[in-house]
């Protein structure tokens, strides 16, 4: 899965366009290199998102076409 959509069904960020804008901007790294909007996601991947001045580490735990909001947390962990 694109790591845009992933971060969309994730709910790591709310929206695609955003999620894409983001990677664009350099403000998204996959195992600590600078990653794209178009990178493919596979378990085991460490996204790191900043936010400003903070800085959000996961674990991508799955990776799921379509998910429930409730599930969404299920398809990572914190760090």
């Amino acid at each position: 899965m694109r790591l845009d959509k992933y971060l969309k069904v994730s709910r790591l960020i709310k929206r695609r366009t955003v999620a894409n804008e983001a990677c664009d901007a350099g403000r998204v790294t996959v195992n600590d290199k600078p990653a794209k909007a178009s990178y493919e996601v596979k378990a085991g991947d460490i996204i790191a998102i900043r936010f400003g001045d903070k800085e959000i580490r996961v674990e991508v735990l799955a990776v799921q076409e379509t998910v429930r909001k409730e599930d969404a947390s299920g398809l990572f962990k914190y760090i």
